[in-house]
């Protein structure tokens, strides 16, 4: 095993060569085997052992064998406890994915502070399988079939070409100790019940099932970045950064047979999980929204709009006071003082300075909005109307801001100036305002 980890080290990680490397070590089997092969190979490690204080005295007894394993070995040691079970009631998460947060947080912090370069964890061939069968019994994609990643940024996985009973002959052959965990033993969890009842059978089927499991997670693999590379292509031509917003194009979108496999490989990445609603934007009227955390998808005419949610709010507004020079949010906008007007254009307007009351008054547009648009003789027209004829997306129109003075628009910025503010002689004091 020490010959084979070596070759696949030399062969596939050889980044690691030189580089500090800090070993999620439970106790247990696979991370106590990981330690010895590493320190054999003379890798330059350290030791990171997480008490999550969850078996009572059993856990501290597996910080004290970790402990002594290090001092032993002349490793240096990382050693950190949790309330866990506090940490998951305070944040509403299992039990699990609490002890993971809390463990994978604490590892990162170790790479800044201690100046390591990578986290290495014992997860094996067997990790993998559990891992696939969960997915499919939960419904995955393609990705979720290809099982744990062997690199995942600064997570290094070497031991996933090794099946436990390699590692558990390994340790035996060796001489070397380890500690049992008691709740491998209970089927309260769904990796156990798949541990203890389903891979048995699917081994006891096929004796050289977990080498079987392998190939095909490679060729899963394969596939997978075959649909990343299409992906990318094909996202070329359907999508179109604009700002912070990508525009799907959905004329070019309907054109592809599965264009909801290639929806969900842009999407799944910003947190998106309701895909049938995704997918039934593509026929829907404009204006429908999905939602994730941090992002929407919104349909308008024939285009899905990708954009951030918005942190500012409609109701919010921005006092400009008279002798302001800029204003940096929510938009860059100057104000000078000049004697006459140069090009006027639409991120740029004059106003005669005796019409403003200050202070002025910086804004969303609400519906009932209206404004005499520079150019049509003074007669009104609702903002409204003004954002259809200029064909503004949703998008557009929600991020479209006014700019006021008593309740009155001076200038719908970047669009249009209002008639009322307008210079009408030489002798007035102008301003000049502009969008940067």
């Amino acid at each position: 095993m020490k010959q084979k980890l070596e070759n696949h080290l030399s062969q596939n990680l050889q980044f690691l060569n030189g580089k500090k490397l800090l070993l999620a070590t439970s106790g247990g089997l696979d991370s106590m085997v990981m330690a010895d092969l590493f320190h054999k190979l003379n890798y330059e490690i350290a030791i990171a052992h997480c008490n999550f204080q969850l078996r009572e005295m059993e856990s501290f007894e597996d910080q004290n064998f970790v402990q002594e394993y290090a001092n032993t070995n002349s490793t240096p040691l990382f050693l950190t406890q949790f309330d866990t079970k506090a940490f998951a009631e305070d944040y509403k998460l299992s039990t699990q994915i609490a002890a993971r947060e809390l463990r994978y947080n604490w590892f990162y912090e170790l790479l800044e502070t201690e100046n390591y370069d990578y986290i290495l964890t014992a997860h094996h061939a067997d990790d993998n399988l559990e891992t696939f069968l969960i997915n499919l019994s939960r419904g995955t994609g393609l990705e979720g079939l290809t099982g744990i990643p062997e690199k995942n940024e600064n997570i290094i996985r070497p031991l996933l070409l090794f099946s436990r009973q390699e590692i558990e002959n390994y340790a035996k052959e060796n001489n070397i100790k380890w500690r049992e965990d008691s709740s491998n033993a209970s089927d309260k969890y769904l990796r156990n019940k798949i541990r203890h009842h389903l891979v048995p059978i699917l081994k006891a089927l096929n004796p050289n099932f977990i080498t079987s499991f392998q190939k095909t997670q490679t060729y899963l693999q394969e596939a997978q970045d075959m649909v990343e590379d299409a992906s990318i292509i094909v996202y070329q031509q359907v999508a179109k950064q604009e700002g912070d917003d990508i525009h799907f194009d959905l004329n070019q979108l309907r054109k592809l047979p599965n264009y909801k496999s290639y929806l969900y490989q842009w999407l799944h990445e910003f947190g998106f999980s309701a895909w049938e609603d995704i997918y039934d934007l593509v026929e829907s009227q404009s204006g429908k929204q999905v939602f994730s955390l941090e992002f929407r998808l919104i349909k308008d005419r024939n285009s899905l709009i990708l954009s951030p949610i918005n942190l500012i709010t409609e109701k919010e507004e921005f006092l400009i006071e008279e002798n302001q020079k800029e204003v940096k949010i929510p938009l860059n906008l100057s104000f000078c003082k000049v004697t006459d007007i140069s090009l006027v254009s639409n991120t740029t307007i004059f106003v005669a300075t005796d019409k403003l009351q200050f202070p002025l008054v910086l804004r969303h547009w609400n519906e009932g909005d209206v404004f005499q648009p520079f150019g049509m003789g003074g007669k009104s027209k609702k903002v409204s109307k003004l954002f259809k004829d200029e064909k503004l997306s949703l998008i557009d129109k929600e991020n479209a801001w006014l700019l006021c003075s008593n309740n009155e628009i001076v200038w719908v910025i970047g669009i249009r100036q209002d008639e009322r503010f307008r210079i009408e002689n030489k002798a007035e004091n102008i301003l000049k305002i502009q969008l940067e």
